[in-house]
């Protein structure tokens, strides 16, 4: 059980550090600080492309899915279920949100 808590807090920590940048990006963009802006969305483009090629998954999932039966939306990570389930659509949202939001800030006058 200490295997899995160690890594359903490192997945966390890392779902974290994600929700942060993608909030970052419309506030550094408002601030037209849009090296930073593109800094943060490097990171979740990045974090995109691991997705991608882990099937949509976070490679963590796997790791953890040795230690428990569970396959509930939340077994891997220390979310809410219904935050879990939903955290691609909510979060993939914000982010292209955030991302038009920051074209727009670059784009005007």
């Amino acid at each position: 059980m200490a295997s899995l808590r160690s890594i359903k807090l490192l997945h966390t920590a890392v779902w974290l550090f994600f929700v942060l940048c993608i909030l970052a990006i419309p506030i550094t963009a408002a601030f037209r600080q849009f090296r930073a802006t593109a800094i943060f969305s490097a990171f979740v483009l990045l974090e995109c492309l691991i997705l991608a090629l882990n099937n949509g998954h976070c490679p963590l999932t796997p790791i953890a899915a040795r230690y428990t039966e569970n396959r509930a939306p939340n077994f891997d990570i220390y979310l809410p279920q219904w935050l879990a389930r939903y955290n691609k659509t909510i979060f993939g949202s914000l982010f292209l949100t955030g991302e038009a939001f920051a074209l727009w800030q670059w784009w005007r006058p």
